[in-house]
């Protein structure tokens, strides 16, 4: 195809359209079809290979494999987690099979999103998750983009996608994790000095600043 295209010029190219068109375009899509085969083949022997790493798991009926990279505050499987309903803020960096970079949240401030509003793999992956920790995500097509990929083209149909995450907070609707103290704002007071620097931003029993 390539190579008749390039021989002719445009009138005999639009000659040729006119009565080969059906046949060029079944080409066309063969190659397409056999491209996105190749990078759904990749992305799947990947996932496998993930899976195979020590720590990794597979999320039942969902084919999303975690590894654990680090752990939280409070140790793995402790802390604050996420539930459907939540927001969080989270920091991520997105690559394709081939290593191809298609997002990343690295080199700016962490991202807040709300669980019901990411592709299913980010949902379930999350929800597997506490404060603090970092994992990659291994997600496949059905999990992620599906056949068609995204309308921009950035990923590929049938793609698998591969993030890395971290979970820097539990915004809303968390369950699990320490106890806290609040300050008058109703938000939490942190560990160390700045328990002391709150001060009367600490509430009593009586719901009274202390101090």
């Amino acid at each position: 195809l390539d190579a008749v295209i390039g021989r002719v010029d445009e009138v005999e190219q639009r000659k040729l359209l006119a009565t080969r068109g059906e046949d060029l375009n079944n080409i066309i899509v063969e190659r397409a079809n056999k491209i996105r085969q190749r990078i759904e083949d990749a992305g799947r022997e990947m996932l496998v290979e993930m899976e195979q790493q020590e720590g990794a798991y597979k999320i039942d009926g969902t084919g999303v494999v975690i590894h654990p990279l680090e752990a939280g505050p409070e140790g793995w499987g402790n802390g604050v987690r996420p539930t459907a309903a939540s927001t969080v803020k989270v920091h991520y960096h997105g690559t394709l099979p081939d290593g191809t970079i298609f997002d990343s949240s690295l080199g700016g401030d962490p991202v807040t999103i709300a669980l019901g509003q990411v592709i299913p793999g980010w949902k379930s992956g999350l929800l597997k998750m506490h404060e603090g920790e970092t994992v990659m995500l291994g997600i496949p097509p059905e999990s992620a983009y599906g056949e068609k990929g995204t309308p921009d083209g950035l990923i590929p149909g049938g793609a698998s996608v591969f993030f890395k995450v971290q979970l820097v907070e539990v915004l809303s609707a968390g369950i699990g994790g320490s106890p806290k103290l609040l300050g008058v704002d109703g938000k939490a007071v942190k560990k160390g000095n700045d328990v002391d620097k709150a001060g009367g931003g600490l509430l009593g029993a009586d719901g009274k600043p202390l101090f």
